[in-house]
């Protein structure tokens, strides 16, 4: 049984997707829709740059779900791949809305306009320099629960992001985050600071949420084609009503990712594919879900090396 993957946040670059635009019309007309759609030329922002330009998260989120679409859609019709064997497709974080299109519950023009407009609530949610996120590297999760108990009480300082064995992700106030990481450095556990303009999925992220709240309750959404592991339950989901509310707490909830890959492990999933930007995803399954196979899709010679092994 399959599974497929869409990535998040930070798998971006300048010229994802670029293969695909140059050898395929079905790409270009995808990216021109979201040009006309967003009222600007992101296709240049994604293909050319400027780097600066295309972090910033209102641009990164539709940006990473063109690129994620594009190669889905030449999966699809230029290769002529059949789902039918995936029982469960499933985002991290705004790949979610990746999966939701890809499963024809929500349109592209649709997503495009909520990444977009949920990027710049994000964004706007705390003001920049006061927020700030960690990467925390070997602990178990209930160990970072109780790492940074001390530090909720006081202020801001939560789980945000539990990706993977080992690899989980805390978000909150900068002073907070900084403390948390000299505690950190004197205990001799590794964590990263990472390059990101807001401190996601926290409860910092609420007034995102209610500005959301109204955009996704006007936007139609049908049932998904096939199950959605959602990160705020990590179950599957297939009403339309119930993901709209899961994909506004999202906004301000952890993202349980490695409990999304456990949850479909423990349900006969053996081969998880990511298609997008980057293989970040792949090493979170590998890490996790180690009794599985594991692709990551993005390029041509991807998908060749792909349908030759899986189709074997």
């Amino acid at each position: 049984m399959n599974a497929l993957l869409f990535p998040g946040q930070g798998s971006q670059l300048v010229g994802m997707g670029s293969e695909f635009y140059n050898n395929f019309k079905l790409v270009k007309n995808i990216f021109q829709q979201a040009d006309e759609k967003l009222n600007f030329s992101i296709s240049k922002l994604i293909l050319d740059g400027p780097e600066d330009k295309l972090q910033l998260t209102e641009n990164t989120q539709p940006a990473i779900l063109i690129v994620s679409y594009s190669i889905f859609t030449i999966l699809k019709k230029e290769f002529n791949m059949d789902f039918k064997s995936f029982k469960y497709f499933a985002g991290h974080s705004l790949g979610e809305y990746s999966a939701l299109v890809c499963a024809d519950s929500l349109s592209f023009s649709d997503a495009l306009y909520l990444l977009n407009e949920r990027g710049k609530a994000m964004q706007d949610a705390v003001p920049v320099g006061k927020g700030s996120m960690i990467a925390i590297l070997g602990p178990t999760i209930n160990e970072i629960k109780d790492l940074i108990k001390n530090y909720k009480e006081k202020r801001v300082c939560e789980i945000s992001n539990d990706n993977a064995d080992g690899q989980v992700i805390v978000s909150g106030e900068k002073d907070c985050i900084d403390s948390l990481q000299i505690d950190l450095k004197e205990k001799k556990i590794k964590s990263i600071p990472l390059k990101v303009s807001a401190p996601f999925h926290c409860s910092l992220m609420k007034p995102a949420a209610n500005i959301m709240n109204e955009k996704i309750n006007k936007t139609n959404f049908q049932n998904p084609q096939f199950e959605i592991v959602n990160n705020v339950t990590a179950k599957g989901e297939t009403r339309s009503d119930k993901i709209k509310n899961l994909l506004i707490d999202q906004i301000f909830s952890t993202v349980k990712w490695r409990e999304s890959l456990i949850h479909m492990f423990e349900n006969g999933v053996r081969n998880f594919i990511e298609i997008g930007p980057g293989k970040s995803l792949t090493g979170m399954v590998r890490r996790t879900v180690k009794d599985s196979n594991c692709f990551s899709i993005n390029s041509i010679n991807d998908i060749k090396k792909f349908q030759n092994e899986f189709q074997k």
